[in-house]
């Protein structure tokens, strides 16, 4: 496994986080709590990727309406390896309850770190992240009760997602401004079908010593090549179970880019997926890539990932082919 500088935290992540949004459901949708991977499924894919090296794993108090945290924490409590692992939870979205159990304001963040930690069985959040800005919120007043959280030893670090580059920036600048702690990281989707992070977040992470974080790194699992075009997704996959987040690129431009990315991995001799999550983690300014596996032999291409090294000219070539067939 290979470990990177989490921006200036001074922490090391494997190049690979597991990404826990499948544990007891599928993400935060409420129709999908109960319909994704158990227990004893959860423990053996985090057993996996802990032997494997992962040390950073992802989740959200919304994910699986809770179910997620509680399954993490019990296998924390388990392996009793809590002291080397990168702990990363999001907030933001509404876990059942009222119309304040939402957002980002004082009053729910105080309790959701509260839920979030019991569920979790710790007493601290390596790393808290916002899961969307919230407009009905001042970023002041997020990001002083952030920083509350941090010196009660709540927290260690903070960070955000599905944030756009000015939003970013806002908020750097209100933290400065403030004399508060900053936002150390940046988690928004990023894939060869995905890529507008490369416009304004990216370059804006790096030169402010930001992690980065993408989720998504193969749409979803398009990019794994195991969706074909005008034919149904596979029973139970992550496009047959939530499509709304994919629907746009459900084209036939995108099956054409796809079969150029099934063709460049050929010639490599390496599976589809794991090539186009070494495009991603290839990426100078990307940390770490979440993964989310739903077996354990879904492990195999992605850890075939890590030591696929490609140049800046081969991620160019690469992107550039499946641009040229999709015009």
């Amino acid at each position: 496994m290979e470990y990177r500088m989490f921006g200036r935290t001074g922490m090391r992540v494997s190049v690979l986080g597991l990404g826990c949004g499948g544990f007891g459901g599928v993400g935060s949708a409420p129709e999908l709590f109960g319909k994704g991977e158990d227990k004893a499924t959860a423990f053996a894919l985090m057993n996996r990727a802990w032997d494997e090296g992962i040390n950073y794993f992802d989740t959200a108090d919304s994910y699986g309406g809770g179910v997620s945290e509680t399954i993490v924490g019990a296998w924390l409590t388990e392996r009793k390896v809590r002291d080397q692992l990168i702990l990363s939870t999001k907030v933001g979205y509404a876990v059942p309850g009222g119309p304040n159990d939402q957002g980002l304001s004082r009053r729910h963040l105080r309790q959701a770190i509260e839920g979030s930690l019991r569920r979790l069985q710790t007493d601290h959040i390596d790393l808290y992240v916002t899961m969307e800005p919230d407009a009905k919120t001042a970023i002041e007043e997020t990001l002083e009760t952030m920083n509350d959280l941090m010196h009660a030893g709540k927290v260690r670090h903070i960070g955000a997602s599905n944030v756009t580059a000015p939003q970013l920036r806002e908020s750097l600048a209100a933290s400065d401004r403030l004399e508060v702690h900053r936002y150390q990281s940046v988690q928004n989707g990023y894939s060869l079908l995905e890529r507008a992070m490369e416009d304004d977040v990216l370059p804006l992470a790096a030169q402010e010593r930001m992690a980065v974080t993408p989720f998504s790194p193969t749409s979803g699992g398009l990019l794994t090549g195991k969706y074909r075009s005008g034919q149904a997704p596979p029973p139970g996959s992550r496009v047959e179970l939530r499509p709304q987040p994919y629907q746009h690129l459900m084209t036939p431009r995108t099956f054409q880019a796809i079969d150029a990315l099934r063709a460049a991995a050929a010639e490599r001799g390496v599976d589809t997926g794991a090539l186009a999550l070494a495009w991603v983690i290839s990426h100078p300014a990307v940390t770490s890539a979440l993964i989310g596996p739903r077996r354990v032999e879904h492990f195999e291409p992605w850890l075939a990932a890590v030591a696929i090294h490609l140049s800046a000219n081969e991620r160019d070539a690469l992107s550039s082919r499946m641009d040229a067939v999709a015009a």
